[in-house]
């Protein structure tokens, strides 16, 4: 018997470099665009390992968990690391970036997250790219939670390493990646002699055996599905529109806020600022003296399948995150987060006020 998921037929080169091309018109961009055969932590981590090296002086922005990853992967490298971080309620600056130019000069690469889904902030790249190619340093963006949820602009924001991923505002599969690389990327790459090469790692082996050759001949045998699931998610964004599909997910973000805080009990916005919050997920900080992870799991006692989480780690038990993103940024979906969150604090005694927390999204969505 055949089965549409598991009689596939191969993959041909062709179709993986149509696949390719659209991602680069997603991204508008004109650099090399190579799609990585795993998460997207497979790119991240070849980008710094193909451009770090001893010598290297990394700047390396904290935002929230991903950027703490970044700087052990680029002190492994035998990178010198400058921290720059700032509390996860709030999103870097671009003066606090020249700042850390000023006292470290020497500074050649800089490495940041776009938007933070596990904490909730979104960083303004466009202004931090400006201060960034003043300088002349190599900068890497991570932009797996941000690509279709807000403007993502590499070229004209002097990115030289853009890595996506298509779980989140995408709306698309997890175990395929991409990354843009410059040409000056490249070079620099190149020039390294610990770069990974012959490596599942390794960006160099993609461009000399694929793009240097025309994009004729794969690496190795692309996965299928999540390969025609990318396309597909693609086809998606475009028949609905990126600017739509944008416009979407900001929409959620505020209606989500704006119903939080109309519902009172205590919970609040984590990310102080409505500017500095992340389109693709909004995080709140639970009602002093409520465990965070208790109220999700009596949250989604009555409906497991909302997009309710705890925060990470050290986050668990004082942060909520609804994930607002891909096919769950609607007004359906955040209607129903919030009043599954007020049914729960109301359980635990705390006065809420659901009916002006409906409203709140109602109003907030149609404005």
């Amino acid at each position: 018997m055949t089965h549409p998921l598991l009689d596939l037929a191969p993959l041909s080169a062709a179709h993986f470099a149509a696949i390719e091309d659209r991602v680069a018109r997603l991204l508008d961009t004109r650099q090399d665009v190579v799609i990585m055969q795993g998460e997207a932590l497979l790119p991240l981590e070849g980008c710094i390992r193909g451009a770090a090296r001893p010598g290297t002086t990394a700047l390396n922005v904290i935002t929230g968990p991903y950027g703490q990853t970044f700087g052990d992967w680029l002190r492994d490298c035998g990178a010198t690391v400058v921290d720059l971080a700032v509390p996860f309620h709030t999103a870097v600056t671009a003066a606090q970036v020249e700042e850390a130019f000023a006292a470290h000069p020497e500074i050649d690469f800089v490495s940041l997250v776009h938007a933070e889904a596990a904490t909730g902030n979104t960083n303004p790249v466009a202004e931090i790219g400006e201060v960034v190619r003043a300088h002349g340093a190599l900068f890497m963006l991570d932009a797996v939670a941000s690509v279709a949820a807000e403007p993502l602009l590499p070229d004209a924001w002097g990115v030289d390493l853009c890595v996506i991923g298509a779980q989140k505002a995408m709306g698309g599969p997890a175990g395929v990646s991409a990354v843009s690389v410059s040409e000056r990327a490249w070079e620099r790459i190149a020039a390294n002699p610990q770069a990974p090469r012959r490596s599942y790692l390794s960006l160099l082996d993609w461009k000399q055996r694929w793009i240097d050759g025309g994009r004729k001949a794969l690496l190795h045998a692309p996965a299928q599905l999540e390969m025609l699931a990318l396309e597909a998610c693609l086809e998606r964004i475009e028949s609905e529109g990126l600017d739509a599909l944008m416009a979407r997910h900001a929409t959620a973000a505020a209606a989500t806020r704006a119903g939080a805080v109309a519902l009172g009990g205590g919970l609040e916005p984590y990310v102080y600022e409505a500017g500095d919050a992340a389109p693709v997920a909004t995080t709140l900080r639970a009602p002093r003296g409520v465990d965070a992870a208790e109220l999700v799991a009596r949250s989604l006692a009555a409906d497991p399948v909302l997009p309710l989480v705890t925060g990470g780690g050290a986050l668990a038990k004082e942060m909520i995150r609804v994930n607002h993103y891909g096919p769950d940024a609607t007004r359906g979906t955040v209607h129903a987060s919030i009043a599954a969150l007020g049914a729960a604090m109301g359980e635990l005694g705390l006065a809420v006020d659901l009916e002006a927390a409906r409203r709140a999204v109602t109003e907030t969505w149609q404005a």
